[in-house]
């Protein structure tokens, strides 16, 4: 039988357990609603520029470096989003593992890949395995703001535009050679209980069509196009090509933005789950272990009792035979 005093020992160890559990999943209850809010918040500027950036690029006689395709790549950036805390469940190995199916991926098809890092958790990932990391990011993963993300942005820009066969200078201040395409790693966050790891192509931008169906008519008379169906048209002033040149990098920013923001509510949601969890199996072993401390406490109970009246007797058969 356990011993009453370890059981007892292990209630309470497991029961303040129980308290930091529930008060991280409270936390991570009450950030979710706001990161929730924000990643949505930002979809109708992304669209609308979108919108306008398809309006400019369709002025355009030549095709912009970022969205041009370039042939047989050879060094390929990857920013991979992860958690600064752990305590989110499978929030980090899932973005971990999408990633580095990524990386194989690149390195079968001869593409170096230089891999950028957002979040400790993801930085002491890649320490562990003894992989270099080009640039990495830390401290805001559960609440990101544009400026947190301006100096990698920047940076994944200008190693672009120099492509693979010119240097620039790395977050670490090194010169190392540029890249041919950019992929993001994220986790999209699809309900409180389901997060998808992703991975798109960041740079060059691929363009987004919109498949709507053609309602026609039951002649040409008939088929009215509503005012707010037409598409406006546009005068740029400066020309088109000034006016890519400053929006780009500002879609690309914003996509970077999006991706985040969406990791961070996947975070608190994967954390609330986690710590739920963590919660209900803490609550679980107390009442096992409490259960146990209760039969060895009525076992010890038995055993005085029957010590006692062994010991009466044995005084009593003694008194008898003096």
């Amino acid at each position: 039988m356990a011993d009453l005093k370890a059981l007892k020992s292990r209630i309470a160890a497991t029961k303040a357990n129980a308290k930091i559990f529930r008060a991280q999943e409270l936390i991570a209850a009450s950030r979710i609603n706001r990161a929730t809010a924000r990643s949505e918040a930002q979809k109708p500027f992304a669209q609308e520029l979108v919108n306008v950036l398809s309006a400019v690029a369709g002025a355009l006689t030549t095709v912009h470096p970022l969205l041009e395709e370039r042939s047989e790549p050879k060094r390929a950036a990857v920013l991979v989003i992860t958690s600064d805390r752990g305590m989110c469940g499978g929030y980090n190995n899932n973005v971990l593992k999408a990633a580095d199916e990524l990386l194989e991926m690149l390195e079968s098809r001869g593409t170096t890949p230089l891999l950028y890092v957002f979040g400790a958790k993801g930085v002491n990932y890649y320490n562990f395995r003894e992989r270099e990391i080009t640039g990495s990011w830390t401290g805001f993963s559960t609440d990101p703001e544009l400026e947190d993300i301006q100096e990698p942005v920047e940076h994944l820009l200008e190693s672009y535009l120099a492509s693979s066969e010119e240097t620039v200078m790395s977050p670490a201040g090194e010169e190392i050679a540029g890249c041919d395409v950019i992929y993001v790693v994220y986790t999209g966050f699809r309900s409180m209980l389901s997060q998808i790891p992703r991975v798109h192509r960041m740079i060059p931008i691929e363009p987004v069509y919109d498949d709507e169906p053609i309602a026609l008519g039951e002649d040409l008379l008939s088929d009215k196009v509503e005012p707010s169906e037409l598409n406006p048209e546009y005068e740029f002033e400066p020309n088109a090509e000034d006016l890519l040149d400053s929006l780009l990098p500002r879609y690309i920013a914003t996509r970077v933005l999006a991706s985040v923001l969406e990791s961070a509510a996947s975070e608190c949601a994967a954390r609330r789950t986690a710590m739920k969890a963590a919660t209900d199996n803490a609550n679980e072993l107390i009442n096992d272990l409490s259960r146990q401390a209760n039969t060895a406490r009525q076992t010890q109970i038995t055993q005085e009792i029957t010590e006692i009246v062994s010991g009466a007797g044995a005084l009593a058969e003694s008194a008898g035979r003096d």
